[in-house]
C-alpha cells in the first residue's frame, strides 16, 4: 500500500490587524508558483468573516473554522483540512488563527506534531508584528492603546514564535526599523526576526525559505496565566455584520468601503475606543474590494480595490475594538447608514453578531516535548 505524503501545515500568527490574510495570500501564490497546491483555513469567533470571502474571491480554496479559535475548536480544524482534501488534496495547508489568541504552540502545533504526525508535517511557527501597536507596547508606553491584559496577549504571541515578522517594512524609516529590532532584542533576546511587507513582498523569499525548514521548531511552550489571557480577550468588542447595499444608479463600491471605515475610525476615536482591526469587503458580480484600518492612529486604506461601479453589493464588516459590543454595534450601524446615505445608496442589514470572546478552553494542551 502506497504511503500518503503528510500535508505541510503552515500556521501564521499575529495580533489583530497584523497583516495575516495578506501575507497568507502572498505565500499561497508563492507555493503555487512552485507547483504546489494550497488549501487555506481561516478562523474566527463568529461567522461572516471578511478574510474568508477575500481569499475565496482571489481564487483560493478556503475552509473556515467559525465559532471559536483553533485551540478551542481543534477537531473542527482537522475536519476543515479533511474537507479541503476531499476535492483536491493540497500539498500545503496555510492556517490563519484568531488574532486575539496565543498559546498556539501548546494547543495547536504540538497536538498536530504528537497526535497527528502521520497526517501533518508542521512548519516553523512565524508570528507577525504590526508596528503601529508594536512600537507603543514594546516601549511600555501607557498610551499603548490597549489595557495591560490585552497587551499581555500581544507579547505572549511574540514569545512563542520561531520567527518574528515585522510587517509594513516599506512604511518604516531606517531609524524605525532599528528601534523595533532593538526593542524585540531587549524583550525576546535571540529571537529570529525578518522585516517584511505583505504588500510589496519584501522579505518573503526569506520567510518562505524559513518556513521550509525542518527541525526543532514549534517548541516554545508558554508559561501562561489563562485568567489574564481570558480577561484580555474579553476586553475586546467583536462584531461581524452582513448587509446589502443598493441603488437604482451605479455607485463606486470602493468609495463606500473606505467611507464606512473612515467614519468608524473617527467615531471610535471620539469615544476613546482603541481599534485593533476594522475590515469591510464589498462584492458585486465578480468584483470585490476590501478596506481596512489596523489601529486608531493610522489611516483607512483600500487594501484590495474593486475599481467598479455597482448597483447592488453584498458587504461584510468585521470590527475588533476595545469597546463594549453594544456600543460597537451602534457605531457600525450608524457609520454604514451615514456612508450609504452620502453615497446615494440604501443599506439593509441581514445579520449582526456583536459580543465579547468567551474564556479559551483548549481541546488539547501539550506542554511535554518529545525529543526532536
Amino acid at each position: 500500500m502506497k504511503k500518503v505524503k503528510p500535508l505541510r501545515f503552515v500556521m501564521l500568527g499575529g495580533f489583530l490587524g497584523a497583516g495575516k490574510t495578506t501575507s497568507i495570500a502572498r505565500l499561497a501564490r508563492m507555493y503555487q508558483a512552485r507547483g504546489q497546491s494550497v488549501g487555506i483555513v481561516t478562523n474566527d469567533q463568529a461567522t461572516d468573516l471578511v478574510d474568508t470571502m477575500s481569499l475565496r474571491s482571489q481564487g483560493f480554496d478556503v475552509g473556515e473554522v467559525a465559532g471559536a479559535c483553533f485551540c478551542c475548536n481543534f477537531n473542527e480544524l482537522t475536519s476543515a483540512v479533511d474537507k479541503l482534501a476531499e476535492s483536491q488534496r493540497p500539498d500545503v495547508i496555510l492556517a490563519e488563527p484568531v488574532g486575539s489568541c496565543t498559546d498556539l504552540v501548546a494547543t495547536v502545533v504540538q497536538p498536530l506534531v504528537q497526535l497527528f504526525d502521520a497526517r501533518f508535517e508542521v512548519a516553523p511557527y512565524a508570528v507577525i508584528l504590526k508596528p503601529s501597536h508594536g512600537r507603543r507596547i514594546l516601549r511600555g508606553e501607557q498610551s499603548g492603546g490597549f489595557s495591560p491584559k490585552a497587551e499581555y496577549i500581544f507579547l505572549k504571541q511574540l514569545e512563542e514564535a520561531d520567527l518574528i515578522l515585522i510587517n509594513r517594512a516599506d512604511e518604516l524609516s531606517a531609524d524605525e526599523r532599528n528601534e523595533l529590532a532593538g526593542l524585540i532584542e531587549q524583550r525576546f533576546a535571540g529571537a529570529a526576526t525578518v522585516f517584511v511587507s505583505a504588500r510589496s513582498g519584501e522579505g518573503f523569499d526569506e520567510l518562505f525559505d524559513f518556513l521550509g525548514q525542518r527541525g526543532a521548531f514549534g517548541r516554545r511552550i508558554l508559561e501562561l496565566d489563562y485568567d489574564v489571557y481570558a480577561e484580555g480577550e474579553a476586553e475586546l468588542g467583536w462584531l461581524n455584520a452582513s448587509l446589502t447595499v443598493s441603488a437604482t444608479a451605479p455607485w463606486p463600491l470602493d468609495d463606500l468601503l473606505v467611507d464606512v471605515i473612515a467614519r468608524l475610525r473617527d467615531s471610535l476615536a471620539a469615544a476613546g475606543a482603541e481599534v485593533a482591526h476594522l475590515k469591510a469587503i464589498g462584492l458585486w458580480e465578480g468584483f470585490y474590494g476590501v478596506a481596512n484600518l489596523v489601529s486608531s492612529d493610522t489611516q483607512p486604506e483600500l487594501s484590495l480595490p474593486s475599481r467598479c461601479l455597482a448597483t447592488a453589493a453584498e458587504l461584510v464588516v468585521n470590527a475588533r475594538v476595545a469597546v463594549d459590543p453594544k456600543e460597537l454595534e451602534r457605531q457600525v450601524r450608524a457609520a454604514v447608514s451615514a456612508a450609504s446615505a452620502a453615497n446615494g445608496t440604501t443599506a439593509t442589514f441581514r445579520e449582526v453578531q456583536s459580543f465579547r470572546p468567551g474564556r479559551p478552553t483548549p481541546t488539547h494542551r501539550i506542554v511535554a516535548l518529545k525529543s526532536p
